[in-house]
């Protein structure tokens, strides 16, 4: 029997999956393009309508935005809706709402070896502090805290701290950003809308026609080593994100490594294995050293923020996210 609904609501898709008792791994998962439909409750109703068991009594949603209370209106799509009045309109007894990337740092704790590839070398410290960040529609950044109680996540907008030039070339291509937008942030360049634009700014800068590229396309060619604007996006796109990264681990001190999701790094492969991600993270100055000896980790798991979801329903996390409960 399903005890629970949990739901990852990114910028672009969302994955629904229902859980039995004891268990954070979704027995009966489902996903949608989040386009198609106007609301959310109207693609719980279509998973409902085919679903094995529609009498769960309580929700965990993941979503790609800012939780401050009980309106949600996600970042990067139309979408908003009340927490509690999704909870009425379906009856639960509880629904609960967190960051997906705080989501997916719950995860972390139940991921196996055979889900993560190494990036480099580098010993976790069993008790230290974790960072995590991925990019995909936009740039998600979390972390998990060690606390005396255990670990404990993060709940932050770390993918809009202000990403700086370090060359003329990034120069270049950052001031287009600078003067559209007013501000660079580093989700401007590491996400998948950061990557179309990028693509079409170095078009521009070495006067080559732009061509109808979206993310995956860019990566593609630049994997296959078939189009020199592409290879040179893609490999902007991973020193950046080694230096952001590097960054994210001496803010929170993270000796318990630095773990890598989102929807564009682990479809990379060697490229990312090969690219100067690695150097741009460890090269820091005085801290070179204390970077070195943080391992790096590329997340490859089916479903990790539905079982962040899950994990979040415990107790343990009763403070996390907002909670709507019945007579709340």
């Amino acid at each position: 029997m399903f005890v629970a609904l949990v739901m990852d609501i990114g910028g672009t898709n969302i994955r629904l999956g229902l859980l039995k008792q004891g268990e954070y791994i979704p027995a009966y998962i489902k996903s949608f393009k989040i386009n198609a439909f106007s609301h959310l409750t109207d693609v719980i109703k279509l998973f409902f309508a085919d679903a094995p068991d529609n009498n769960v009594q309580e929700a965990a949603i993941a979503v790609a935005t800012p939780i401050m209370g009980d309106y949600i209106k996600l970042t990067n799509h139309r979408w908003e809706f009340s927490i509690e009045a999704v909870r009425q309109q379906f009856g639960w007894q509880r629904l609960k709402v967190v960051n997906d990337f705080t989501a997916l740092a719950l995860s972390l704790p139940l991921l196996n070896a055979d889900e993560l590839q190494a990036i480099g070398n580098g010993k976790a410290d069993a008790d230290g502090t974790i960072a995590l960040l991925g990019a995909g529609t936009g740039l998600g950044v979390s972390g998990l805290l060690a606390t005396p109680a255990g670990l404990y996540p993060l709940a932050g907008e770390g993918g809009h701290v202000t990403l700086g030039a370090r060359n003329a070339r990034e120069l270049a291509i950052f001031s287009h950003f600078w003067a559209k937008y007013g501000h660079m942030s580093a989700e401007r360049l590491l996400s998948g809308t950061g990557l179309v634009e990028v693509y079409q700014v170095v078009c521009a800068l070495d006067g080559v026609p732009a061509e109808a590229l979206d993310a995956a396309a860019i990566s593609q060619r630049a994997i296959a080593q078939s189009c020199v604007v592409c290879i040179e996006v893609m490999a902007l796109f991973c020193e950046c994100l080694g230096v952001v990264a590097g960054n994210l681990v001496l803010s929170l001190g993270a000796t318990g490594g630095l773990y890598i999701g989102g929807g564009i790094i682990p479809q990379l492969g060697d490229f990312f294995v090969s690219s100067t991600f690695r150097q741009a993270f460890e090269a820091h100055g005085r801290f070179r050293a204390y970077l070195e000896a943080v391992p790096v980790y590329v997340i490859h798991a089916d479903q990790a923020a539905l079982r962040g979801a899950a994990h979040s329903l415990d107790s343990r996390f009763s403070k996390l996210g907002v909670n709507c409960v019945i007579g709340g």
